[in-house]
């Protein structure tokens, strides 16, 4: 068989967009679409195909991949159910693979995964660490997990997208060690946002916080990027509330599910729920800062 260089995009926010521009700049032949069409219609000047429904830009193409906010949306996408047309499962030709990027938690990907076993369709869960710029940069960490025969087919798509890829075993484990490593990204961002607002408080400089940080063993980059950003005051989207509220919704299920008292995660819900209220939904989850020190 020719070696397979088509693919779909379903999803194009603020990481799938990104994705979808490197998979072109390295020689893919790429289709997208996205629910809200006003953001996958600027792909086009990249030189991707957008397309009007999920089962247009799936038929015929050989790897099928969703970067969508949440696995109600991811179901509802490939099913057809709902507003989002025909059927992408039945669209998708024999020898095609589903490559599931987005997170959505233990529950819902072994949903989707039966789905794909019900439709005959080769499914790889394969959830990704990153925000925007590395997935600017194609530098995302790809989570794969699924049949082992695919991990050859499906390595130039991964390279295409990030700078290192881990197969974990069957489907599922990739959405597993997404919400152990989100667990400790939600819990540094929450923690950073208490420790910048306790020096301000007390009257310090926060830059104070991040320099004695800076080449100890305490130190983490996230630490910064996250720090300089509630300085600064700059709430860009990277990754949004609202997503981190979801992501750590799963983490507390799958931490309750598996005997774990999560109590760091349930605190960490609690404020990522408290900046969605506030209005910082779209805002990126550092805004969780705007929380600690309630005006």
């Amino acid at each position: 068989m020719a070696e397979a260089r088509s693919i779909a995009v379903l999803g194009t926010g603020i990481m799938g967009a990104p994705m979808a521009r490197n998979l072109v700049r390295t020689g893919f032949s790429v289709r997208v679409w996205n629910r809200t069409h006003a953001k996958a219609a600027p792909l086009a000047a990249d030189g991707a195909e957008v397309c009007d429904t999920a089962a247009q830009a799936a038929d015929g193409v050989d790897f099928v991949l969703t970067m969508l906010g949440d696995g109600a949306a991811v179901e509802s996408t490939m099913t057809g159910r709902g507003d989002n047309g025909p059927n992408v499962l039945e669209t998708m030709r024999d020898h095609s693979i589903w490559l599931q990027c987005s997170t959505v938690g233990i529950d819902a990907c072994e949903r989707l995964g039966r789905l794909a076993d019900d439709a005959g369709v080769s499914y790889v869960d394969a959830p990704v660490l990153g925000t925007r710029k590395p997935a600017e940069d194609a530098e995302l960490n790809v989570l794969a997990s699924g049949d082992d025969a695919l991990r050859d087919r499906c390595a130039e798509v991964f390279a295409a997208i990030g700078q290192n890829t881990r197969w974990l075993g069957p489907a599922g484990m990739g959405s597993r060690l997404k919400l152990v490593m989100n667990s400790w990204v939600l819990a540094v961002t929450s923690a950073v946002a208490e420790a910048v607002a306790l020096a301000e408080n007390l009257g310090l400089d926060p830059a104070l916080f991040l320099s004695t940080l800076e080449g100890s063993q305490l130190d983490t980059p996230y630490a910064h990027l996250k720090g300089e950003a509630m300085i600064r005051r700059d709430f860009t989207a990277s990754f949004p509330s609202g997503g981190a509220a979801k992501d750590a919704t799963l983490i507390v299920a799958a931490a309750t599910s598996s005997g774990v008292n999560a109590d760091v995660a349930r605190a960490v819900l609690q404020k990522m729920r408290r900046a969605v209220d506030a209005g910082h939904e779209d805002d990126d989850m550092s805004s969780a800062y705007l929380v600690t020190v309630p005006s």
